[in-house]
């Protein structure tokens, strides 16, 4: 049985487990805050850094706003580290995030952890 479940915004499928936490990391880091109604903090800063300068500082707001955010929204997973792979002139960047994945945190039960990783893709433009 699955500690958690959810629906695939893609494919309207069942999704468990960590494609569940996959998915609500992209959704959380891809929402602009503020952009919600009813909900007017959920999402992250990230969409605000991603037009500067890829400079060491702006990079480590990145990390901040990415970090900041998860730990807000998503109880299964913490962030430890984050790599910027990609970021163009149009808007676009790539995240590596790197963390532990607590299959029943949203339960508030930490006990069970592994190691996870997530590519985040924001595409400007």
């Amino acid at each position: 049985m699955p500690d958690s479940t959810g629906v695939s915004a893609a494919s309207g499928k069942q999704l468990s487990n960590w494609g569940h936490v996959e998915q609500s990391i992209r959704k959380i880091l891809t929402t602009p805050k503020g952009s919600r109604v009813m909900r007017r903090t959920f999402g992250s800063d990230l969409l605000d850094l991603i037009d500067a300068k890829m400079t060491r500082r702006t990079i480590l707001a990145v990390y901040a706003a990415a970090a900041t955010a998860i730990l807000e929204w998503e109880p299964r997973y913490r962030m430890t580290a984050g790599r910027v792979t990609r970021a163009d002139a149009d808007g676009s960047i790539m995240l590596e995030i790197f963390g532990t994945y607590y299959p029943r945190g949203h339960r508030g039960d930490y006990s069970v952890s592994e190691s996870a990783s997530v590519r985040v893709v924001y595409s400007g433009g």
